[in-house]
């Protein structure tokens, strides 16, 4: 059985050894063999996710429209409880939205705090597009979108507000904790020019104090491309994401070699030092894909499931390797 600290010991002996594996015969700093298009995400929600973006991938469409389009899917999703319409509230009963977009040139746009807007994807977009700015927030961000066409929504359905009145019973209006509330989607693709993007987007963790913000509107945490590298995505606790950022930290790895799963392995080994203790309901998973586009993936705990597809096998559920 794996403890935290004999994983951490075997992340630091590997750490160490990889600068030395890169320098082995046969060893190349990409998997020689270039697969594209490819589209991975976070999740089970990935599969129709992945769906969507492959339609705009398999066409000869631009990774960045495909990731736009392919997380627009749970956003708009009313049984999906952690992104978008249908996403579980703050504490105070309102569902706030936090998402960010990045493309092949190094372009960004994020928005949190969004409130009323179903598809933040989108409005982080035309962030990105349209002002000389990154993020935008709160009220600020709700305006732009307004001023650009979206229209203002309740986003707290009613499956979500009975949900939200049944833990205000028992509750004591303590912030929830991490448990089970962790199901950002964050979605990598690269398209048949070789050209990479991410996005990510989420509702954040369910039952917060109100204003909270996790990592998956800032970039560099939750999502970071270099398009002459890769790409990554996190989701899970993104308290515990932003402290290593975690998204740049995994791309800077693969830039000196690592492969996109040694990546992500050693971005939760860096996760685990900081963590004094952990239990089977604390989840982060990393998401990687280089410019070869071969991917990989490693999380904290079991039943970290991600999606991917391409042309060898389809569209797939996959489990990542994990830490416990």
């Amino acid at each position: 059985m794996t403890t935290r600290r004999s994983f951490i010991k075997k992340i630091s002996l590997s750490a160490a050894l990889l600068p030395v594996m890169k320098m082995l015969p046969g060893r190349s700093f990409f998997n020689p063999v270039k697969e594209y298009p490819v589209v991975i995400s976070t999740w089970n929600f990935g599969i129709p996710a992945n769906e969507s973006a492959w339609k705009i991938l398999s066409s000869g469409g631009k990774a960045l429209d495909a990731v736009e389009e392919g997380v627009k899917v749970p956003e708009g999703d009313a049984n999906v409880r952690s992104v978008g319409y249908g996403g579980l509230p703050d504490r105070d009963g309102y569902v706030t939205l936090d998402s960010c977009i990045m493309d092949n040139n190094a372009r960004c746009g994020s928005v949190a705090f969004l409130q009323h807007i179903k598809h933040p994807i989108s409005v982080a977009r035309l962030v990105m597009e349209k002002t000389p700015h990154i993020m935008l927030a709160g009220e600020g961000a709700l305006k732009f979108a307004l001023d650009n066409g979206f229209e203002k929504e309740n986003l707290l359905t009613p499956e979500a507000e009975k949900i939200w009145k049944e833990w205000l019973k028992t509750s004591g209006y303590i912030p929830a904790d991490y448990k089970n509330t962790h199901d950002t989607i964050g979605m990598l693709a690269i398209d048949n020019e070789g050209n990479l993007s991410g996005a990510c987007t989420t509702s954040g963790l369910k039952f917060k104090m109100h204003g909270r913000v996790g990592d998956s509107p800032i970039i560099g945490a939750a999502l970071f491309v270099d398009n002459e590298i890769g790409a990554a995505t996190a989701t899970g606790v993104g308290e515990e994401v932003i402290r290593i950022s975690g998204a740049h930290t995994i791309v800077e790895l693969m830039r000196q070699g690592y492969s996109p799963e040694e990546s992500c392995k050693a971005a939760i080994g860096r996760i685990m030092k900081n963590m004094k203790e952990t239990d089977e309901d604390f989840q982060v998973g990393f998401l990687a894909l280089n410019k070869s586009g071969e991917y990989g993936a490693y999380s904290v705990n079991k039943k970290f499931e991600y999606a991917v597809y391409n042309n060898s096998e389809g569209n797939i559920l996959k489990e990542s390797k994990s830490v416990l």
